[in-house]
C-alpha cells in the first residue's frame, strides 16, 4: 500500500448497541470490542502505520452507569496484562494520553508497567486515549502557557500556535492524517480537537466489535483517494 496515513486515530463506537442487538449486557459488547482491538493494533503494525491513536474512554464516559465503567476498567486491565507480551514482541510503543494518573491506582501501575516495557521499541506507537477529552487536553496546555506568563517568562502576544501543541499531552504525536469513526455516528465527540484540524475524516455504519482489518484497509483507501491541500487551492 502506498501513501499510507502516517497516523491513524479512531473513534471505537458502537460496543453498546452490538450488545443490545444480541440482548447482552453492555459490558458483553465491550469485550468483543477489545478483541477488534486486538485485531486493529496487530492489521496497523503489519500494514506500516506509524501511529495509532484510539479513544478507550473519554472524560465524559462518568457519566455512565457505575457497573460499566468499573467494567471498562477491569477490561482494560485485562487487555494489557494479556497483550503486553506480544506487543512489546511486536516492537510497539505503548503511549497513554489523558489525565489518567488520578485513576485507580491498580489502574495506574500497570499501565506504569507497559509504558516502562515498551518505551525503547521503535515500531507503531500505539496510544490510548484514556479519561481524555479534547477541550481538558486545550485547557492543559493553556494552564500551562498561562503560568510560565504569569512567572513573567512569557508574554501573551509571543504565544503561537506551535506553544500550543508542544503543550499538549503528546506534544511528539504528529496530527493524526485519518480519523476513522464507527457505528454511523458523525462527530468527533471531544476527540483531539486540535490535532485533527486538517484530518481527514471517515465514518463507517460498521460497529465496532464488527470492524475488521479489511475494514480499517477500505477506510485507508478513502483516505488515498483524497486531495490534501491543508486550505490551499487546488491546481
Amino acid at each position: 500500500m502506498t501513501r499510507l496515513p502516517a497516523h491513524v486515530a479512531i473513534v471505537m463506537d458502537g460496543n453498546g448497541r452490538w450488545a443490545k442487538m444480541r440482548n447482552k449486557p453492555r459490558l458483553f459488547g465491550h469485550n468483543e470490542g477489545m478483541e477488534a482491538l486486538i485485531k486493529i493494533v496487530r492489521a496497523a503494525s503489519d500494514i506500516g502505520i506509524s501511529y495509532l491513536t484510539v479513544y478507550a474512554f473519554s472524560t465524559e464516559n462518568w457519566k455512565r452507569p457505575l457497573e460499566e465503567v468499573s467494567g471498562i476498567f477491569r477490561l482494560l486491565l485485562v487487555y494489557i496484562e494479556r497483550e503486553l507480551a506480544e506487543l512489546h514482541r511486536n516492537n510497539v510503543k505503548l503511549r497513554i494520553l489523558g489525565d489518567w494518573k488520578n485513576l485507580d491506582p491498580a489502574v495506574v501501575k500497570t499501565l506504569e508497567n507497559a509504558l516502562e516495557t515498551t518505551k525503547d521499541n521503535t515500531g507503531l506507537q500505539f496510544c490510548i486515549a484514556l479519561n481524555y477529552g479534547g477541550r481538558n487536553e486545550l485547557v492543559h496546555s493553556v494552564r500551562a502557557l498561562a503560568e510560565k506568563a504569569a512567572a513573567g517568562e512569557l508574554k501573551p502576544e509571543e504565544i503561537t500556535e506551535e506553544m500550543i501543541s508542544q503543550n499538549l499531552y503528546a506534544p511528539d504525536v504528529p496530527d493524526p492524517d485519518l480519523v476513522i469513526r464507527t457505528s454511523g455516528e458523525i462527530r468527533l465527540s471531544n476527540f483531539l480537537l486540535w490535532q485533527s484540524a486538517y484530518s481527514e475524516l471517515v465514518f463507517t455504519d460498521v460497529l465496532w466489535p464488527d470492524f475488521t482489518p479489511e475494514c480499517l484497509e477500505k477506510a485507508i483507501t478513502e483516505y488515498q483517494s483524497r486531495s490534501r491541500l491543508f486550505g490551499g487551492a487546488r491546481s
